[in-house]
């Protein structure tokens, strides 16, 4: 539903590009009809001999492919005159053309054998990272720069695997959940631990995947989301009820929720962080949840079915370590 309402923001904006292209072109072709009035009469000529054209073959079905080659090299001598003029106009060949920004589709999104085009795949992609909140920092993490090394080789308080080992674990996990997305599996992820352990990092890894295969995602702090609630509960603001970004956050393809336990909780915050997150459940929509509270902590902080659900339909991954930001690793 999200990506449906997205193309057809997208196409009003092609529409729109269409008729500048349109309106330029009259301009400019009402401009030379001013300078060289000779083009407009053998424009007016092309129009009718094709039209005659159209009109013999619906009329004379069998015999107006004899008349066709005369009216071809009629056309042909007129569209050479038409092209001499301009010259000698100091007028580009080309100027009365009308000027699409994206030659391949005309500026209708679409290829003649109905594909989308390239200019329309980039412009969704587009549109989806400026909606996603985190266009720039994407450039930085991602996939492609995140480098295992960084995460210590060593035994960590007592735990089973090291930091790089559980990193090495948790990036195939969420590899395969960038895989898989189009499944309707119920996946969606917990991220936990304290901070500076690459949490955020890994959500960006995921967004920026997600982001490049056309998907809707939203990547909000819990602090931000419950302020986009509170404008339009209880917001002054005439149109707070067409408010996009609230609709978002239940159409998105995924939504991240980052720093979950940094707002106000209360039951009101309690109540609205559960019905997001079980709206998304019911659509089948997928989540990723990122905290810095432990699965106790947030069993505490927040009502048991909110709690429940979030342990039911989510996959927890907990990250440990000591904090990247002040970690110095030397790889050797």
């Amino acid at each position: 539903m999200m990506y449906s309402q997205v193309l057809k923001d997208i196409l009003m904006e092609y529409e729109k590009k269409r008729d500048k292209a349109i309106y330029e072109q009259r301009i400019r072709t009402q401009k030379v009809y001013k300078k060289i009035p000779r083009i407009k009469a053998i424009d007016k000529e092309i129009w009718e001999t094709g039209l005659s054209i159209s009109k013999s073959i619906i009329d004379n079905p069998e015999s107006y492919k004899e008349n066709l080659q005369k009216v071809r090299e009629h056309m042909e001598k007129l569209k050479m005159e038409k092209a001499y003029l301009l010259t000698e106009g100091n007028i580009p060949l080309d100027y009365l053309d009308i000027k699409y920004e994206c030659k391949q589709c005309e500026d209708t999104g679409y290829l003649s054998n109905g594909d989308k085009c390239n200019c329309l795949k980039q412009s969704l992609i587009n549109k989806a990272y400026k909606m996603s909140n985190v266009e720039s920092v994407l450039k930085k993490e991602n996939f492609q720069t995140f480098n295992i090394d960084i995460f210590p080789d060593e035994q960590f308080e007592g735990e089973s695997m090291t930091p790089r080992e559980n990193m090495v674990n948790i990036s195939s996990i969420c590899e395969g959940f960038v895989s898989n997305f189009n499944e309707n599996n119920e996946e969606n992820l917990l991220f936990y631990g304290t901070t500076g352990l690459g949490k955020t990092f890994m959500c960006n890894c995921i967004a920026k995947a997600l982001l490049d295969k056309n998907k809707i995602v939203i990547y909000q702090t819990a602090f931000k989301i419950l302020e986009i609630i509170e404008r339009r509960r209880f917001g002054r603001d005439e149109n707070r009820f067409d408010d996009s970004q609230y609709s978002l956050l239940f159409d998105a393809d995924l939504l991240i929720i980052d720093d979950l336990g940094t707002e106000l909780s209360n039951s009101f915050t309690n109540a609205e962080v559960f019905n997001i997150v079980n709206t998304r459940l019911i659509n089948g929509t997928k989540t990723i949840i990122s905290t810095n509270l432990t699965p106790k902590e947030i069993s505490d902080t927040y009502t048991d079915r909110v709690f429940s659900r979030v342990l039911e339909k989510f996959i927890p991954l907990r990250f440990y370590g000591p904090d990247l930001r002040y970690y110095r690793w030397e790889v050797k």
